[in-house]
């Protein structure tokens, strides 16, 4: 069984940062592309991050310059380190793996809010 779990979530301010962190469950781990969806009331889930196997990464228009992706191999973990938040950052981010079917985290709440 894979598993992904995700935590770190929480209410911020605007302007402010926080990092979500994902462990995985997986022996294959460092094979698979990684990714940080997320999802707000009334929008479609939508990707934000990405990186692969090699290390590159790339991100949506709308977190492009804010957010990182990175991943640690050795610990199984992926992480989004989100920068200069802002109010429209608010939902529910997923972890993401693309091995097999695909599998997803349970989420993580972000509210930005003053």
């Amino acid at each position: 069984q894979v598993r992904l779990v995700e935590s770190g979530g929480g209410l911020v301010q605007p302007g402010k940062s926080l990092t979500l962190s994902c462990v995985v469950s997986d022996t294959f781990f460092s094979l698979y592309i990684m990714a940080w969806y997320r999802q707000a009331p009334g929008h479609e889930r939508e990707r934000v991050a990405r990186i692969f196997t090699d290390g590159r990464t790339d991100y949506a228009d709308s977190v492009k310059g804010r957010f990182t992706i990175s991943r640690d191999n050795d610990k199984k973990m992926v992480y989004l380190q989100m920068n200069r938040l802002r109010v429209e950052d608010t939902a529910v981010y997923y972890c993401y793996s693309n091995r097999g079917p695909g599998y997803w985290g349970q989420g993580t709440q972000v509210t930005v809010s003053s």
